[in-house]
């Protein structure tokens, strides 16, 4: 059961990402501020629902929220600053969005870099634990699912309209075959050798 917030008399945000293991398009964060008495027994990790679900949630979210945003890092940013300082980036550019500005934030995982004047908590599996970091790893996939969809429609060899970006095997036969798009990140590792991507 999820838990509805972490202290009673603060406006809380739940923080969390979507794409950190992707060989291609952005890493996605998202921040959600619920309401002090939201319920929904649907809400949970985005990763244990289904794809019809997750977007019955997330147009719920949206609808009751009492403030939302999405903010996206693309490739060539990630492939500037790494992964992991990109994720935390995203989750900035989200928390920025938000109004009212929250008093306190809950990241999903272990690692964050302080926002300026608002207090933070990383929670291990915080999208397990509390409904604002489960509504907000709704929202960072849903959105980073139809950024990837569309992306779809103008590089059809790479399937991701399926794998959304992530290292399945016909994603990585794809770069075999076809090469890199503008949308691949060039700092991780495309194929298991790096054959002949950049020839």
């Amino acid at each position: 059961m999820l838990q509805p917030r972490l202290t009673p008399d603060k406006l809380e945000a739940g923080c969390d990402e979507a794409g950190r293991g992707c060989l291609a398009g952005p890493v996605v964060a998202a921040a959600v501020i619920l309401p002090t008495d939201y319920q929904n027994s649907l809400l949970n990790d985005s990763k244990k629902l289904t794809a019809a679900r997750r977007e019955y949630l997330r147009q719920e979210i949206e609808r009751e929220a009492l403030a939302w945003a999405v903010a996206f890092v693309d490739n060539r940013e990630i492939d500037q600053i790494n992964i992991l300082n990109a994720a935390i980036l995203a989750m900035h550019r989200a928390i920025e969005q938000l109004q009212p500005q929250p008093e306190l934030l809950l990241i999903d995982g272990n690692r964050f870099k302080p926002y300026p004047r608002i207090d933070h908590r990383c929670v291990v599996k915080g999208d397990a634990r509390f409904m604002s970091i489960a509504a907000a790893s709704v929202l960072a996939k849903t959105h980073r699912d139809a950024y990837m969809q569309q992306q779809a429609e103008q590089y059809p060899a790479y399937d991701w309209q399926h794998n959304k970006g992530y290292p399945t095997a016909r994603h990585r036969q794809a770069i075999r075959e076809q090469g890199i798009t503008p949308l691949h990140r060039l700092s991780f590792q495309l194929l298991p050798a790096q054959l002949n991507l950049f020839d």
